[in-house]
């Protein structure tokens, strides 16, 4: 169940468009006044019992479930669930049924890096109309902020990724490696690791924007501020700086394995050894029983090191909301169903079939942390993922146009890693690019 943030580059000429579309208008800002609630409870529930057809676009595998549970229990409705691709693939099939005028389903699967930019063109309905603020406190905390734009709320989280240390314990005891508390332990563990055996590394990192902006977000950075279509971009603040120190050093020591993620040769060295560990999101072992079985019962899972001792800070890595477009013509079953599948049985539903949860209802649940995986040796891992879900930072903000930013990470940040600069460097490049490209598109860039 690989979150398909690491996948969901979109090209520019979808950005282009929609972003065109965004700034259009003066009351484009998100920070505008939410829409009033005009559909109650009764009326959604009415709506369901009513009945009529809905089409969704996702590609989330635990929805087929849900929706085969909700036409049981609301028979009137007729659910049409397509995957028409993932990520980047899906992004670019919504915009040009957006832009055709037809063909746009009720509800979408949209990630939330990228649930901004289509909030801003209008794509999707503030569901403040349907008295959504009434679920504050339903989700934790990183994916309910992630589908906010100032007052307003443009999704329903459906599931999160706060970030953990994955290791192969086998590996670690091995080399005498302790688990690490601190990224200078981590450091520490890096060297001491591939000094004992040089085919050995703590982890793989050949480039890739969401690592890198959960990476400066847990490390206090906060390089982007956002005010409607009013843009800060600083990726030379100090916890920008901090991250960036710490990571050149494990890249000039080729520290390092210099293997892209989701290759065949990053399972490998997953299986076999050779990448000791992972510090990605809690959506994670799913991936490793299917893609790494060979690993089986020699991983387990402990808290993202920290910058200081004894903190618990964690950010998010990947994860997905569900959407109502504002093209719908049927914005209230849409809304009800949105509602089955993230917050009422479909919440169990999904979580039962091993996705992690957004809902504090079921990430604290004794079932759900007293849930044994046999991957990871027995261990209780939820313990430790539910109080990651706890601790991820406030205040993070992504760019309105953070789909086009990732698509040219490789083109600054990225070289980085095959001795074209610094880490730094690459940052103010990226910096530049993204704010040229976000000047074109009609943005204050303060």
């Amino acid at each position: 169940m690989r979150m398909t943030r690491r996948r969901a580059l979109l090209g520019a000429a979808m950005s282009l468009t929609l972003l065109a579309a965004g700034c259009g208008s003066s009351d484009d800002g998100t920070d505008s006044t939410p829409a009033k609630t005009t559909v109650s409870d009764a009326d959604v529930e009415a709506a369901l019992q009513a009945g009529g057809n809905l089409t969704v676009w996702a590609w989330e595998p635990t929805l087929t479930k849900v929706v085969a549970d909700f036409q049981i229990k609301y028979p009137k409705v007729k659910v049409n669930l397509i995957k028409n691709g993932s990520g980047n693939d899906q992004y670019t099939a919504l915009q040009n049924a957006i832009k055709a005028g037809t063909g746009v389903p009720d509800v979408a699967q949209i990630e939330y890096y990228a649930l901004s930019q289509f909030a801003l063109s209008k794509a999707v309905t503030d569901l403040n109309t349907f008295g959504a603020k009434s679920l504050d406190g339903t989700f934790t905390p990183g994916p309910w902020s992630s589908v906010h734009a100032g007052d307003k709320i443009y999704g329903l989280p459906m599931d999160s990724g706060p970030m953990a240390l994955f290791y192969n314990k086998e590996v670690f005891d091995k080399y005498g490696i302790a688990i690490p508390k601190t990224w200078e332990d981590y450091a520490a563990a890096a060297a001491k690791l591939h000094q004992a055996n040089p085919k050995a590394w703590i982890t793989s990192d050949s480039g890739d924007a969401g690592f890198t902006t959960s990476m400066i977000w847990q490390a206090g950075g906060r390089p982007y501020k956002v005010d409607g279509t009013t843009v800060s971009i600083n990726f030379a603040d100090p916890g920008t700086q901090k991250w960036t120190g710490l990571w050149q050093g494990l890249i000039d020591k080729k520290l390092l394995a210099p293997i892209p993620g989701w290759s065949d040769a990053w399972y490998k060295g997953l299986g076999d050894g050779t990448i000791a560990s992972l510090v990605i999101g809690a959506w994670m072992p799913p991936n490793l029983e299917s893609g790494v079985k060979a690993a089986s019962g020699k991983w387990r899972v402990a808290p993202m090191p920290q910058w200081a001792a004894g903190e618990k800070v964690t950010s998010e890595n990947g994860g997905s909301s569900l959407a109502v477009t504002e093209a719908s013509q049927n914005k209230t079953l849409a809304y009800g169903f949105m509602k089955y599948a993230t917050v009422a049985e479909g919440a169990q539903s999904r979580t039962d079939e091993g996705a992690f949860p957004a809902t504090t209802a079921q990430i604290n649940a004794d079932a759900f942390k007293n849930k044994e995986f046999p991957y990871l040796g027995g261990q209780k891992a939820n313990e430790v993922l539910a109080e990651a879900a706890a601790n991820v930072a406030p205040g993070w903000s992504y760019l309105p146009f953070q789909v086009f930013a990732n698509s040219v990470y490789n083109d600054s940040v990225g070289k980085a890693y095959t001795g074209g600069g610094t880490l730094q460097d690459g940052l103010k490049g990226w910096q530049d690019a993204s704010t040229k490209y976000g000047q074109e598109q009609g943005f204050t860039i303060q």
